[in-house]
């Protein structure tokens, strides 16, 4: 339902938007701005795509899980849908999803909205950091031990018999 209305209430608020924004510039200037504004928008689309692309790149190849860049990459995507889509209202979400400053902003939001869902912490893995195993869900028991060795017990180490007891 929420989608229905979103399809019904945002192109009558972007007309409204769009009849105010005539009624202090005039109608040239606001179809000037609206066409102006979608020709930066689609500049933007391509040079953030391209750099979202190169992001998720380069977080592969250092092998780490690029969920931040996909984030940000389902962005760009998003922004650059409402950017070219006629009006104020999307053009100015639009830009928001495609400049990268507001863009790290909105996707570090979403995140940290998803987190408590995904049963995740405050960015690392909640089950890593109560010792859990994630195939089974058991608790593992775990002891650290520390050795220290001094030179005398390197020495006879390199004994071929073995080190003395």
């Amino acid at each position: 339902m929420p989608i229905l209305l979103l399809f019904v209430v945002l192109p009558i608020v972007e007309l409204v938007v769009i009849g105010e924004v005539q009624d202090v510039i005039g109608w040239g200037w606001t179809l000037l701005l609206l066409f102006g504004d979608g020709l930066i928008g689609a500049v933007l689309v391509h040079s953030q795509s391209r750099r979202a692309w190169d992001n998720f790149r380069t977080a592969l190849a250092d092998r780490r899980w690029p969920g931040d860049e996909v984030a940000q990459g389902a962005l760009v995507l998003v922004g650059g849908a409402l950017v070219v889509t006629p009006g104020f209202v999307t053009d100015t979400v639009g830009l928001l999803c495609l400049l990268p400053i507001s863009r790290r902003a909105i996707a570090a939001g979403i995140r940290r909205r998803l987190m408590p869902i995904q049963g995740f912490g405050s960015g690392t893995d909640s089950r890593r950091e109560r010792g859990r195993d994630s195939r089974r869900g058991e608790t593992l028991g775990v002891e650290v031990v520390s050795v220290e060795v001094d030179d005398e017990d390197r020495d006879s180490s390199s004994d071929p018999d073995g080190p003395t007891p």
